[in-house]
């Protein structure tokens, strides 16, 4: 009987330490990161800005011009460090055109992706003809001889 009750008793007390208990983070979603934010620019295409953010979590199945990026993290430790993050990007006629969200959109996001360059900067007719790296055919290479004789 003293047995069973000591027993009883370790079990109630291991169970009241519950602290002691590893819990796993868990992560879900897209982890986007600034720097990448900073990369993409209106009228990328969709498959460019797949290249750099990677694949949406969701699109809506009714409107496939709007992709969600979400991540979220559940600390095992403390909900002090819980976080969730979203992006939302839209496109017209398969080139971006906005996104917001939690992050920080660079000050190029704006600038039209492979756009000419504007007047403000020196276009190529304006730089000087010595200034200009000059084209050369490239020599062709002697084969060398391999000493075989056929």
């Amino acid at each position: 009987m003293l047995f069973r009750t000591s027993i009883i008793a370790i079990a109630l007390s291991l169970s009241a330490c519950s602290s002691w208990v590893y819990r796993i983070d868990i992560p879900q979603g897209n982890y986007l990161e600034q720097k990448n934010i900073d990369k993409i620019q209106v009228g990328m295409t969709k498959e460019q800005v797949k290249f750099v953010l990677g694949s949406p979590v969701m699109i809506d199945t009714f409107d496939q011009d709007t992709w969600n990026y979400v991540y979220r993290f559940k600390s095992g430790r403390s909900e002090k460090l819980n976080m969730q993050k979203r992006f939302a990007i839209k496109f017209e006629d398969e080139k971006l055109i906005s996104a917001e969200g939690d992050f920080e959109l660079s000050e190029n996001f704006n600038t039209p992706f492979n756009a000419p360059l504007s007047q403000s900067k020196k276009s190529q007719s304006d730089i000087p003809q010595s200034a200009k790296p000059k084209r050369t055919k490239p020599k062709k290479k002697k084969r060398a001889s391999s000493g075989h004789s056929h």
